[in-house]
């Protein structure tokens, strides 16, 4: 699958974007971490529309700007790249921190959203404070982190000397990034949780059910908050399905693709 990377000029912020494939649109936000890569999927969603994965502002080559500090600053730039690149009828999709700017962007406007579909999204506290519903990124060993993240871990390579200074270098702007956005409170929004009942497109959760970073519970939790959602659970995956599982999941977000609107009411 050939694929088509370029600058995008946006607010005074330089973005890149890369797009594959023909047809439908598919804003495809990728998930964000420095453990994971959507690469491979982003080919196999391809063969169903023009998929168009924007790199988060901080996550690429540039600097995002002091007015890029917080999730909400992200989903509003997306929303406005929406507008910039003229996209219609989109199908949003998002993974991991990716599903959580979906989720705020799908609570302020689905003018343009025909459908949506999160993957494993962090971004809502749904236990007490006691009670840590989102594992801790940052201070867990690497081996374990894979594990929770992986039903096998040897999908995703770990080992520095094995990979690029391209992808190293990808990894550490990933990790900083996503503490610059996720940090305090840690990985979620507290207002989101209490507004997703505005999201007026049919959505869809799909969920690794091995996932040990944010597990089934929490996401049929999260779900059962957004009106008409539904829930997708994948065997034999963990918190990147789209990685151990990419048939799978293509075929569940093709399938909801051609949801009614009325079903997100």
């Amino acid at each position: 699958m050939t694929r088509d990377l370029r600058q995008h000029e946006l607010n005074g912020v330089t973005l890149g974007v890369e797009t594959a494939g023909a047809g439908r649109d598919i804003l495809y936000l990728t998930s964000g971490m420095w453990f994971g890569d959507d690469s491979p999927f982003i080919d196999r969603l391809a063969a169903h529309g023009r998929v168009i994965a924007p790199v988060a502002p901080g996550f690429g080559p540039g600097d995002p700007g002091a007015r890029m500090t917080t999730i909400d600053d992200i989903a509003y730039f997306y929303l406005d790249l929406i507008d910039a690149l003229k996209l219609r009828n989109v199908l949003l999709v998002g993974a991991s921190f990716g599903g959580w700017i979906a989720a705020e962007m799908a609570i302020k406007n689905c003018r343009d959203i025909d459908a949506i579909t999160l993957i494993d999204p962090l971004g809502v506290k749904i236990g007490d404070r006691e009670t840590r519903d989102i594992a801790d990124l940052y201070g867990l060993p690497d081996a374990e982190l894979r594990a929770r993240a992986y039903v096998d871990p040897s999908i995703f390579v770990s080992d520095v000397k094995a990979i690029s200074d391209e992808e190293l270098t990808r990894r550490m702007r990933a990790r900083e990034s996503l503490a610059r956005y996720g940090w305090q409170p840690f990985m979620h929004d507290p207002k989101l949780l209490g507004r997703l009942h505005r999201v007026d497109a049919p959505t869809q959760f799909i969920w690794g059910a091995q996932d040990r970073i944010v597990t089934p519970a929490y996401g049929r939790e999260y779900a059962r908050r957004v009106p008409g959602a539904r829930f997708v659970e994948i065997a034999n995956a963990a918190h990147f399905p789209q990685a151990e599982q990419p048939g799978a999941v293509v075929e569940a977000i093709i399938s909801h693709a051609g949801a009614p609107r009325a079903a997100a009411r």
